[in-house]
This record gives structure tokens, sequence and C-alpha cells, in this order.
């Protein structure tokens, strides 16, 4: 029996396409800049995202750590959501290898507004640490896959060219905010100093992500990825994947976004499970658990034996994530699953 893994679109495998294009990808010594694979996936995500260069980074992590370090200077200040990756997932590296200061908002399902923005901003005296970045997660993972609103960006980006305050965009999973509102990547990065998008999350790549910005800035973050550990020989197979899930795996995210939809609907009126429907807006389901017959752990160790597989976070709530090896199918099939244990309400 196949298992069924909900705990991340990180999970995938390569497909036999994937893997052959690696095994025949032309390849160099990328600190040299002569890897033909690295560059011509840097030249293509940089049209892409309608940025004039961009660097490929092992991890979505390592894509933020870089820009943030390129856009601040120790003891600058970043203002960002409370639940943003960074804060939650980078295991603290903003303040280990860039010396920033993070202020956390209190957000909207991972959504900030520019009123709360502007008022975070603080005063340019000799007492406060200098507001200079503002970061901004689309699609939020912490806030269920939601996307940000791409007037409220604009509006953002407003008041940051106001307050001379540069911007990035971590947009892991920009792919499918795209994909859902059918706005081109560029257009949402266009508003941004510097933007990070992950192969490895929902297109299905095991390795990878880009930075995209001016020449001036990958420059700077060439320079930075190297201080981070980042730079590497020849890494054009792992360049080959992202390619390949670039050219075959952006467009059947629509399908992701779907079976994610059918899962909510499938078990919100079960006993016990709470979900916002209005959350689950691409690949992401948060399930609220509490007052049915099983609490969260329970759940998930019910389903393992049922060789489903999702993620616990914390005693009442779960996350499951939708993905290119997940079939309408195996979604019904976690439906039933549910059922099974809760009962029908």
């Amino acid at each position: 029996m196949t298992a069924i893994d909900l705990r991340s679109d990180t999970v995938t495998l390569p497909s036999p396409g994937m893997r052959e294009a690696i095994a025949s990808a032309p390849v160099g010594d990328d600190v040299y800049g002569e890897d033909p694979s690295i560059n011509a996936l840097q030249n293509k995500m940089a049209d892409m995202l309608g940025k004039q260069a961009s660097l490929f980074v092992v991890s979505g992590s390592m894509g933020n750590g870089v820009s943030v370090k390129t856009l601040t200077q120790p003891g600058d200040e970043v203002i960002l959501e409370s639940s943003a990756h960074i804060v939650k997932y980078e295991a603290g590296s903003a303040a280990i290898l860039s010396g920033v200061l993070l202020k956390m908002l209190e957000g909207s399902n991972g959504m900030l507004t520019a009123e709360q923005i502007e008022a975070a901003i603080n005063p340019k005296n000799v007492h406060c640490p200098p507001t200079t970045v503002i970061s901004l997660e689309n699609t939020h993972n912490s806030g269920g896959g939601t996307i940000y609103p791409l007037d409220e960006i604009q509006r953002i980006h407003k008041l940051a060219k106001k307050h001379g305050i540069r911007m990035h965009l971590d947009g892991a999973r920009l792919w499918n905010a795209s994909v859902a509102t059918g706005i081109a990547l560029k257009e949402y990065a266009r508003y941004f100093d510097t933007v990070s998008v992950c192969f490895s999350k929902g297109l299905g790549a095991p390795v990878g992500s880009i930075i995209a910005g001016s020449k001036e800035i990958i420059k700077i973050a060439h320079k930075n990825r190297k201080i981070f550990g980042g730079g590497m020989r020849q890494a054009g197979f792992l360049a080959a994947a992202a390619q390949y899930a670039v050219d075959h795996n952006i467009q059947r995210l629509s399908e992701d976004h779907k079976n994610a939809r059918l899962l909510a609907e499938g078990i919100v009126s079960l006993p016990g499970i709470t979900i916002d429907l209005n959350a689950v807006q691409t690949n992401i389901i948060y399930i609220q658990v509490e007052g049915g017959p099983l609490a969260a752990p329970d759940i998930v160790k019910a389903l393992n034996k049922k060789n489903i597989f999702i993620l616990a976070l914390g005693p009442n709530r779960l996350r499951a994530v939708t993905h290119l090896n997940i079939s309408e199918e195996d979604i019904l099939q976690t439906i039933q699953a549910f059922t099974d244990l809760l009962g029908k309400s």
C-alpha cells in the first residue's frame, strides 16, 4: 500500500523525467561561474521574476537569510508578520548571521496591512534601531497557504518608498499564489528589492531556491552566499532538477489547490474538527481539533496505522499539505479515514 504523505509538499520525490534531466545536465564549476546549467536557470528565473539577475541557493531559508543580510546592516530592524517563516522556522538565523532585530506584528492569516506597518516604523533618531526592511510572505505558510492581496502589497510598497525602506518577499510558494490568482510572478515580484522562490516545495525538485533582484543586489548576495557557506561547484545537477520543475510542474499546482479544498470540505463537518475554509486558498490546510473523540496527536497515530501521514502541531492543531504525489483518490481515502476515526456529526 502506497503511503499518503500529507505532512508537507517537501516530501515529493523526483519523477523519472526529472531524474533523467539531472543525469544528463551539463555542469561546470559554479564558484567560477562556469556551470552552464546554473547559469541558464539563473537567467531564466531573473526573466520570470522581472529582475536583472538571480542567484541559486540551496534552500528557502538560505534565500531569506542571504536576502536579509544583503539588505541590512547589523543593528537594523526588519518588520514582518509574527508567524512568518523567517521568525518560526529558520533557527534564529536573522539574529545569528545578520545581527538584525525582528519587529513582529500580529497579522490576519499571515497578512499585514500598510497601516499596521506604518505604525511600527521606528522614528529616525539616535535611540531607535533603523527600520530598513519590510518582509512579506506569499503564500503564507502559517496563515494556511493564504495569498497576499496584490493591492495591499502595492500599498505597502508605496509606504516603503515614502520611508526609504527596502522590501523582501519570501515567495517560497509564490508559484501557488500566481497559479491561484492568474497574476504573473513578475507582477508580484516587482514591488520587492529581493525575492526568494523555492523549487523543493510544490514544484517537486529535491533541492534549491532562487534569490532575484538588481545586478548590484545580487552581486552583494553572491558574496553573502559564500559567507553562509553556500558556494557550490558542479551544482548544475541541482539546477537541472529545478529547471525541469519550472518547465513541467507550475500549472499543475491547480490540482493541489483543488485537492486541498476537497479535503477541507470533506472533513470540516466531522465532530471536533474546525477549519477556516476562507483560508484554504492554495495547498495548505490547518485543522483545529477540539471537543471531539481524539486529540490531534492521537489522530496522527491512528492515521499512520492506515499509512496516511499528517502533522500534529500541538495537542489541538493539524496540518495537511497537498502536492504532486497526492491524487484525488488519495484525498478521498483520507476523508474516509478521518470519518472512520471521528464519526459523522
